[in-house]
């Protein structure tokens, strides 16, 4: 059985999409041993292309005695956190120096596998927030069937951006060609009282119901730096110590987690305007996207809870996910 190796670089002027595509065929074909059917199904594109790929791949002579197509190394990282982690799936990109590239790479690459698990289908899409997610509207190919809707996972934070979870709902559900619900509250209320106030609105607690049933949620997460959106929020940027003090090490859709992925106890986590992860960890697809070295904790926490069931990340988190216990 051939072995992997990794190249630094991709061709020049090679497509992100069409290279990582070429080397899971690669991987799973020469060095995971499965069948053209096995990786068409699951893969979701025709055994034909697989053929295609392979004969392509043989033909330039990536393959010899090792598989050397470029990003086969992150095939492998994928498979070996997927198999820890008990994943249906991941995808892990190469790292990338810039802090701002990196997250369109791994936004890009959320793309495509979402593009592949929705096209055609007839479904509700769950959407969070946040700059990674917001990339990936642009690898974006799928069309969902008119009666399909997205629906925004989060409340959002009060400074607007592209990044805010309107936005980022907003852009999914043009591309999409569907129409799009809104959370239309704050994240944070000021206390759980405040929050069911706010939920005797019957369209909010509509759209809330409809966050539960969407069939796919995509979803970010963040660490509790002083610089973040989130953090900057006031309600958060005043009780941050107390939150750090009781073990949280990040949030994840404006639940904050200690490093087993269970919600700390404070206030402000009855206070969110927000689907909550136990919800989330019952949707037939559930992706976390979210990469940088800075998230490696709340990752970490996330995938132990078993919140979601797919991944996407890039090669230095998913070496850290691969370290110490689990």
């Amino acid at each position: 059985m051939p072995s992997s190796e990794f190249e630094d670089t991709m061709p020049a002027g090679a497509n992100l999409a069409e290279e990582l595509e070429r080397a899971r065929v690669a991987w799973l074909y020469f060095v995971g041993g499965q069948t053209q059917q096995e990786i068409a199904e699951r893969m979701n594109i025709t055994r034909l292309k697989v053929n295609k790929i392979i004969g392509q791949v043989r033909d330039t002579g990536k393959v010899q005695i090792r598989v050397s197509l470029p990003l086969s190394d992150c095939i492998d990282l994928a498979e070996r956190v997927s198999a820890r982690y008990g994943l249906v799936e991941s995808v892990v990109v190469p790292d990338v120096t810039d802090y701002l590239e990196q997250k369109r790479v791994i936004g890009e690459a959320a793309g495509m596998l979402a593009s592949s698990l929705i096209n055609g289908q007839d479904m509700g899409v769950g959407i969070g927030s946040g700059r990674t997610l917001s990339y990936a509207v642009r690898a974006l190919t799928a069309k969902l069937r008119p009666t399909s809707w997205v629906v925004g996972l989060t409340g959002g934070v009060t400074s607007g951006s592209s990044t805010n979870t309107f936005e980022v709902a907003t852009a999914f559900a043009r591309s999409l060609g569907v129409e799009c619900h809104y959370l239309t509250a704050p994240i944070y209320c000021a206390n759980p009282e405040s929050r069911n106030a706010v939920l005797l609105n019957e369209e909010l607690t509509d759209v809330l119901a409809r966050t539960e049933i969407a069939d796919i949620g995509l979803v970010s997460c963040g660490p509790l730096s002083h610089d973040t959106s989130l953090t900057q929020i006031r309600v958060v940027k005043d009780h941050l110590d107390a939150i750090l003090n009781l073990g949280a090490v990040g949030e994840f859709m404006g639940c904050f987690l200690d490093y087993q992925g269970r919600p700390v106890d404070h206030f402000l986590n009855e206070s969110t305007i927000a689907l909550p992860p136990d919800k989330l960890k019952i949707k037939p697809i559930s992706v976390l996207v979210s990469g940088g070295t800075d998230k490696i904790p709340i990752i970490r926490a996330i995938l132990r809870a078993g919140y979601v069931n797919r991944l996407v990340t890039n090669e230095s988190v998913a070496r850290a996910l691969l370290q110490g216990p689990r």
